[in-house]
């Protein structure tokens, strides 16, 4: 069997599909998020998406201020006509009662232009009349209601009431039939028909009637246009979820739906502001953002406020398990092996009884024939330097041969006592029934005889004394030190060794089925 090798140019080009392909389902969901954000708000802002321009309204009881004294427009009349074409998908119509007392003021406008209002013209007069009734029918009936704008409602009251009395205490219903007649109108047409125009037509084109649905909520018709990306996300994270469980072992296609939990919020139809959550890691993962560092702070704050409290609250609980044991007496269990709880032995074998015989057995089998040659040397140095020391043998130098003969012994004793130590270490692991057992019984022998000559000299209760003292002390004085630490600094360690270590590390590309 031969496995085909990718070439790296066709592993590039690959890896760069899946970066663009990762990208544009990133951009997708971020589209999809910013219309969901978008269908939230159109309703609280539909009056500047209508108007397209700004003006902040302050009020503080009595007192109202409107800044700047004239509305700002930062959206071409284009823009604003095309962005509330979103009304369809609100279901949003002009109200009947208001759209129609506009229309009378157009055809106001255009009787007075064509026959002014100095000459007796019974259309002007009967197109007024229409205005007073509709004016006291619109503000009986408070057409604002429906659309929730009661409070755009009193400010068109409150400006008709400054205009026509220069006072915000009179009454509302003059204040129209005043405006809407011959003799007020006459004088100064051009600038009372301008301020209605300016000031009140604006505020009345606000108003709106949204039926209500079936399920007694307002029509939204936003879901036609979330289905859309439904039918993109669906088969997308069916697809990927089905190659994480095919590419990593041991992981089943439900858990690799759970491994993309996040995604989820793309799918269903409500907490549709959590989409947040999985757009934010798609932008993340297909490199449009860096969030490492972000999350670094963020971590690295959250460690440094809890890292104290942790470490102070596992070493006090260590401690007092510790002191716990010695006050509950196990040193001398331990010592007679009188343990209340037995020991589970999984295997039945004394595992570390035999890590040292491994041990032994590498060393004796192999590290020490390896080194013979200078284990010999390093011994026969040591005799030599010992026997040239020796008076006896400093004596002995006069004569001839002696010399000689020192090398000889000095080399004998190294090798017989290298030799002899190889045998020594040889003979501990091979299996001998008897040396064990005789070696059991001196340990148990040897733990018995402690622990009751403990007991007998009544230092039991001393020992624990002083352990548990001791142990009170070490408390004290770690956490004293503990909370003098500078946390900030053990994680700026930490990180830098984290950074050290990465940069010897070789990259790793990650997995595009995150």
């Amino acid at each position: 069997m031969t496995i085909a090798r990718i070439s790296p140019q066709k592993a590039r080009q690959k890896n760069r599909f899946r970066l663009w392909f990762e990208r544009t389902m990133a951009i997708l969901a971020l589209i999809n998020y910013m219309l969901v954000i978008f269908n939230l708000t159109y309703i609280p802002l539909r009056d500047f998406w209508l108007q397209g321009r700004v003006q902040l309204f302050f009020k503080f009881g009595q007192y109202e201020l409107e800044w700047p004294p004239e509305p700002v427009r930062v959206l071409p009349v284009g823009l604003s006509q095309f962005i509330t074409q979103y009304d369809v998908f609100k279901g949003i119509e002009p109200y009947r009662t208001t759209e129609q007392y506009l229309e009378t003021v157009e055809k106001l406008k255009k009787e007075v232009s064509l026959e002014g209002l100095n000459t007796n013209n019974e259309n002007v007069d009967k197109i007024l009349q229409t205005l007073q009734q509709e004016s006291l029918e619109m503000i009986n009936n408070n057409p604002f209601e429906v659309a929730n704008k009661l409070g755009t409602f009193e400010r068109i009251k409150n400006k008709m009431r400054d205009y026509v009395f220069g006072t915000g205490n009179a009454s509302a219903k003059q204040a129209f039939l005043i405006f809407w007649s011959r003799d007020y109108l006459k004088n100064n047409y051009s600038d009372k028909i301008n301020f209605f125009d300016e000031q009140i037509v604006p505020l009345l084109q606000t108003n709106y009637y949204r039926p209500v649905g079936e399920n007694g909520e307002p029509v939204d018709n936003f879901g036609l246009i979330d289905f859309f990306f439904f039918m993109i996300f669906l088969p997308e994270f069916l697809i990927r979820t089905w190659l994480i469980s095919r590419r990593y072992t041991g992981v089943s296609w439900r858990d690799a739906m759970l491994w993309r939990w996040y995604d989820i919020f793309l799918l269903i139809p409500f907490f549709k502001i959590l989409r947040i959550i999985p757009v934010i890691i798609r932008l993340n993962q297909s490199d449009l953002i860096d969030l490492n560092s972000i999350k670094k702070q963020a971590s690295q704050g959250f460690v440094a406020g809890i890292a104290e409290d942790i470490t102070e609250v596992v070493f006090i609980r260590i401690i007092n398990q510790i002191q716990n044991s010695v006050k509950q007496g196990d040193i001398q269990k331990i010592l007679t092996h009188q343990t209340t709880s037995t020991y589970i032995d999984v295997n039945e074998i004394n595992e570390i009884q035999e890590i040292v015989k491994l041990f032994l057995e590498i060393i004796v089998e192999k590290t020490l024939p390896q080194i013979q040659p200078e284990a010999e040397a390093f011994l026969k140095y040591n005799f030599d330097k010992a026997i040239s020391q020796s008076p006896a043998f400093t004596s002995l130098q006069r004569f001839p041969g002696v010399e000689g003969l020192q090398n000889q012994l000095s080399q004998q004793l190294a090798s017989r006592s290298y030799q002899t130590l190889c045998e020594v270490m040889n003979s501990l692991i091979k299996e001998d029934k008897k040396f064990n057992e005789l070696l059991g019984k001196m340990i148990q022998k040897f733990s018995l005889s402690l622990g009751t000559e403990l007991q007998v000299q009544k230092s039991t209760d001393k020992l624990e004394l002083l352990i548990t003292d001791l142990l009170e002390e070490i408390k004290i004085n770690y956490i004293e030190r503990l909370s003098q630490e500078d946390v900030d600094a053990i994680l700026e360690q930490t990180r830098q060794l984290r950074q050290k270590a990465q940069a010897t590390l070789p990259q790793i590309e990650p997995s595009p089925y995150r």
